[in-house]
């Protein structure tokens, strides 16, 4: 089964739980946010290089892994978000296949490192989990967004308290996106997603791994 069959599955399910109204408003927000995604830094472009704390209690530098190795880099909201956690399931799955490219694979949330590192765990994860709690690797690919009022009334209803597992006091989030990111740090595909429940299908980032322009970039 493809992420996305398995992302439509939860959110049928998911639509037949919280009724016609709340999957409305959902829908209506994720769409007003395509004009955001559309300004979002595209191929071509160099991939930012800061450098973030990690699950493990240290901290990566981005420049020094462009340096080496070609890159695939997806952004998730949250360990709170069930759809995220299917997708970095399903690149753990490819995990050997990244690493058989030459690859490096890291995820990226706002969540402070101690929520990320509840995330790796859970998910049985072997990569990198990098918290860019101040959003500025987001906000460098244009991609972080301020949650409207009604949305921030239904997370607060779910349980989801942003600010605090965020550790930086706003309700933002960044918009679920992957880059594959050639040796160099030239950006060779960015998929951004307006709706949280549409992926990038973890195959698409391998395959890119494996086009012309990956090998004339490395």
């Amino acid at each position: 089964m493809s992420l996305q069959s398995e992302l439509d599955a939860f959110k049928s399910a998911w639509t037949s739980r919280v009724g016609d109204d709340i999957a409305t408003l959902v829908d209506t927000d994720n769409a007003a946010l395509q004009d955001l995604a559309d300004r979002a830094v595209k191929e071509g472009a160099a991939f930012p290089a800061p450098t973030l704390r990690n699950h493990k209690g240290g901290v990566t530098d981005l420049g020094a892994l462009m340096a080496e190795s070609a890159l695939i880099v997806t952004f998730y909201r949250g360990g709170w978000c069930p759809y995220c956690n299917l997708e970095l399931r399903a690149y753990q799955a490819l995990l050997p296949e990244i690493t058989a490219r030459g690859a490096r694979l890291v995820a990226v949330s706002p969540e402070t490192p101690d929520n990320t590192l509840t995330t790796a765990e859970t998910n049985a994860l072997l990569f990198e989990v990098l918290s860019d709690t101040e959003g500025r690797l987001a906000d460098a690919l244009r991609i972080r967004y301020e949650l409207t009022a009604p949305i921030k009334a239904l997370y607060q209803k779910f349980g989801h308290d942003l600010p605090v597992r965020n550790g930086d006091g706003r309700w933002s989030l960044p918009m679920p996106a992957t880059y594959v990111v050639a040796k160099g740090g030239r950006i060779l595909l960015a998929h951004v997603s307006p709706d949280y429940r549409t992926r990038l299908e973890p195959e698409a980032a391998l395959a890119a791994l494996t086009s012309p322009a990956t090998v004339a970039a490395a």
